[in-house]
């Protein structure tokens, strides 16, 4: 396993889109723009194959181009996190043994989908990836998405029963449980934001970072919000975390990443489109995230 710990995961990561073109291939060039303006903006890692970046919509093969182009972009600058989750423990497993990882650092895997399983289920998922991976593993809760929470007993059960899981991403919006998290984990399992509006609170109870669909579109934004609360200057990190709620909200008015793939087509990064069943966002959402982003350029 790499030694790919704290340094490479503690800050501002972005879960990054996939960017389309009108024929719905992927657009390599319009993901080259926002890696590079990423590396540019002191976003300390990546994440990729995530939920923001459409991947039940893509095949295998257009995954590991994803991977491949990526990690050849990054070229060793910052972390890489690869998102492999399913609903079904031996996919994961298989997509571990099978897919060329050997540039990225970590991977992010979801809490189980639609199954609703139990916390044991869930701990058992996660131990037998945590058994498989080559890489250390960021877990991930989003019960908005996957129908299920993991409770923070679930979670500090994996990151005591195993030094390769390292993290979680905590986007269950669930202050009393991610406070018992970070009560009680050990020192070295690090508990990221999964929520753009509820960074300075989770570092303020001693969260490290952020995993943010907001810094695809401002990330040296984020970035200075995150290091100013990492760094104490709650002032500063509550001034740029208040600023952003409006853009934040409309992130996700007509769902993700529809609202990111408006702001950045506002600003003409990409093309905006999406594939099905995600459409673009609406007219009026729209013009509101195009002003945002250009209200939040002013500010910063």
């Amino acid at each position: 396993m790499k030694n790919s710990m704290k340094k490479n995961f503690r800050g501002a990561g972005v879960a990054l889109i996939t960017p389309f073109k009108a024929d719905l291939t992927i657009d390599f060039d319009g993901l080259g723009k926002i890696v590079d303006n990423q590396l540019e903006n002191q976003i300390d890692f990546l994440v990729i194959l995530g939920t923001t970046a459409e991947t039940a919509t893509l095949s295998h093969p257009e995954k590991q181009q994803i991977i491949d182009f990526v990690c050849k972009r990054v070229n060793g600058k910052i972390g890489i996190v690869v998102g492999i989750g399913s609903n079904n423990t031996q996919e994961v497993i298989d997509s571990l043994l099978t897919m060329d990882l050997s540039k990225a650092d970590a991977i992010l895997s979801v809490v189980p989908y639609y199954n609703k399983p139990t916390q044991e289920g869930i701990y058992q998922h996660f131990m037998a990836i945590a058994k498989s991976s080559p890489l250390p593993v960021i877990l991930y809760n989003v019960p908005g998405r996957t129908g299920v929470s993991m409770s923070a007993e679930t979670t500090l059960r994996l990151a005591l029963a195993s030094d390769k899981i390292i993290a979680t991403k905590e986007a269950s919006g669930n202050i009393s449980e991610i406070t018992k998290i970070l009560r009680d984990k050990p020192e070295r399992f690090i508990v990221l934001s999964g929520d753009d509006n509820l960074i300075v609170p989770i570092i303020a109870l001693g969260g490290e970072g952020i995993i943010s669909v907001a810094a695809n579109v401002v990330p040296k934004i984020i970035a200075d919000l995150t290091h100013s609360a990492l760094d104490g200057n709650f002032k500063n990190a509550a001034h740029y975390q208040l600023r952003l709620q409006k853009m934040c909200d409309n992130l996700f008015v007509d769902g993700n990443p529809a609202g990111a793939k408006a702001a950045l087509h506002s600003a003409g990064t990409i093309e905006n489109v999406l594939r099905l069943p995600l459409v673009p966002v609406n007219k009026s959402t729209y013009e509101i995230l195009a002003k945002e982003r250009m209200l939040l350029l002013e500010v910063n």
